[in-house]
């Protein structure tokens, strides 16, 4: 039996990869080129995640993000 390779994703992750993809947007918006803002939001996953889950709105976070 092969193996699904897109399995069901959970609503909270599904909210999560929304909430970052805002949370991109906004960092290309402040100057950052797409690929960095993705990298830097791999790279900081854990503490995106936290925010997330901490209730930021994504304005927030990238604000945050920016600051730091």
């Amino acid at each position: 039996m092969a193996k699904n390779k897109n399995p069901e994703l959970d609503p909270d992750t599904i909210a999560l990869l929304e909430w970052c993809a805002e949370v991109e947007v906004l960092l290309v918006a402040a100057g950052a080129t797409p690929a960095e803002a993705q990298e830097h939001i791999e790279e900081q996953a854990e503490w995106f995640t936290d925010q997330f889950f901490d209730g930021l709105t994504p304005e927030e976070a990238a604000k945050a993000a920016l600051n730091d």
